[in-house]
């Protein structure tokens, strides 16, 4: 079985698949619906929304440790 160009779904036909059938006559998205990424970027670059926001918060609080043991050895220097 071949993929052909027509057969690949757009990023559009996509976000049209994440909503139910319910959520198209009330107009609001269904709870599982993913933003897509920009089309052009690779595979392993796609995140959704909720995604990128934990490893954002995630880096946050790493950047946050590593200023407190900053802090912490210039304190003990002094």
């Amino acid at each position: 079985m071949s993929t052909t160009p027509e057969a690949t779904p757009t990023a559009e036909q996509l976000s049209l698949l994440a909503l139910t059938a319910g959520d198209l006559t009330s107009g609001s998205p269904a709870e599982s619906h993913v933003e897509l990424p920009p089309p052009g970027l690779p595979l392993q670059f796609r995140l959704d929304r909720r995604t990128r926001e934990r490893g954002l918060a995630h880096v946050a609080a790493i950047k946050a440790q590593l200023a407190a043991r900053a802090a912490a050895r210039q304190s003990q220097a002094a």
